[in-house]
C-alpha cells in the first residue's frame, strides 16, 4: 500500500490532469469535431475522446509508470492485471450527449488498487462541475463536501434512469410514480445521486468498469451504496471489464430499491 503522502501525489496529480483535459474537450464542445462508430459494437467515439485520451494518459501514465491503465478508448493491455495499483479511464463518458452538444458527460478516472477504487474524479467541464473523493476522505463537489439524499420511499423518488424500463410489461408489480429524468452518462447519474441532485439510479444493461470505478467511490464517500442489481459488489481491473446492471441510492432507500430489483434474473451478458 502506497505511504500517505503519495497517495496525496497521486490525488493531485489526477485532479490538476483531468482539470487539463476538461479545458482540452470544451475545445471541441459545440464544434464540427469529427464523429463515427466504432467498429466492434458500433457505439460512438468523437475526436475529442481520442485528445483526451490521449492527454490522460500521457500526463497519468508518464507520472505513473509503474502503474496499470485501462480506458475505454485504449486497447486493453493484458499486463493492468499484474498490477495492484490501475488508472481506470473514461475520457468522455456521455459521448452521445457531448457529440449532441448537451452538457451531460464526464470525464471520469479513478485510481483502483487490488480492485477497488482509492481516489476518483469526474468533471463535467461544460458545467463546472468538479466531482472527487479519496477512500476514507468524504466526497466533495467543486470543494463542498456533498451527502446522499435521505429519501426512503420509491414514490415519489427523483430516478435518474431509462424511463421506458420502468413500464415494461415483465415486471410483476407496476412501478409507484418517480420523477424520472436521465442523463447519457452513466458516471454523472451516479455524481447526482452522490450529490443528493437525485435520489437513486437504476440500470438493468452491461456497464463496463470505466463506467463505474470514479463514480463508485464518489458515491460511497458520499453516504450512498452502489452495486449490481442483484447487490454484487464491484470489483474492477479484472479479465472481464464488464457488470451486468447499476443500483444507487442513499442506505433507505437502496434497500426498498433491492428488495423490488435483487431477484430479477436478467439474460447472460454477452462476451
Amino acid at each position: 500500500m502506497p505511504a500517505p503522502e503519495a497517495r496525496d501525489a497521486d490525488f493531485a496529480l489526477l485532479k490538476e490532469t483531468v482539470r487539463d483535459a476538461g479545458a482540452l474537450a470544451m475545445r471541441f464542445y459545440m464544434t464540427d469535431h469529427k464523429q463515427w462508430s466504432k467498429a466492434h459494437d458500433n457505439t460512438p467515439v468523437t475526436e475529442a475522446d481520442i485528445a483526451v485520451n490521449d492527454l490522460l494518459h500521457a500526463r497519468l501514465g508518464g507520472a505513473r509508470p509503474d502503474y496499470g491503465w485501462l480506458s475505454e478508448e485504449t486497447e486493453d493491455d493484458s499486463s493492468r492485471l499484474t498490477q495492484s495499483l490501475v488508472w481506470v479511464v473514461d475520457p468522455i463518458d456521455g459521448t452521445r450527449a457531448f457529440a449532441k452538444g448537451r452538457p451531460h458527460f464526464v470525464i471520469s478516472v479513478a485510481l483502483v488498487e487490488e480492485g477497488r477504487p482509492v481516489l476518483g474524479v469526474l468533471f463535467n467541464p461544460a458545467t463546472d462541475e468538479f466531482f472527487e473523493a479519496r477512500l476514507g476522505g468524504g466526497a466533495f463537489l467543486n470543494s463542498k463536501p456533498i451527502r446522499v439524499s435521505d429519501c426512503n420511499i420509491i414514490e415519489g423518488c427523483r430516478m435518474v434512469a431509462f424511463a421506458p424500463m420502468f413500464k415494461h410489461p415483465a415486471w410483476p408489480e407496476p412501478w409507484p410514480e418517480m420523477e424520472i429524468s436521465d442523463r447519457n452518462s452513466v458516471a454523472y447519474r451516479i455524481a447526482l445521486v452522490a450529490s443528493g441532485e437525485a435520489d437513486a439510479t437504476l440500470a438493468l444493461n452491461g456497464k463496463s468498469d470505466w463506467d463505474l470505478a470514479a463514480a463508485d467511490i464518489i458515491l460511497h464517500e458520499a453516504g450512498g451504496r452502489m452495486t449490481a442489481h442483484d447487490g454484487t459488489v464491484f470489483f474492477y481491473n479484472r479479465t472481464s471489464t464488464r457488470h451486468p446492471s447499476l443500483l444507487a441510492a442513499g442506505p433507505a432507500l437502496y434497500d426498498k430499491l433491492f428488495a423490488k430489483v435483487g431477484a430479477i434474473k436478467l439474460p447472460p451478458r454477452r462476451p
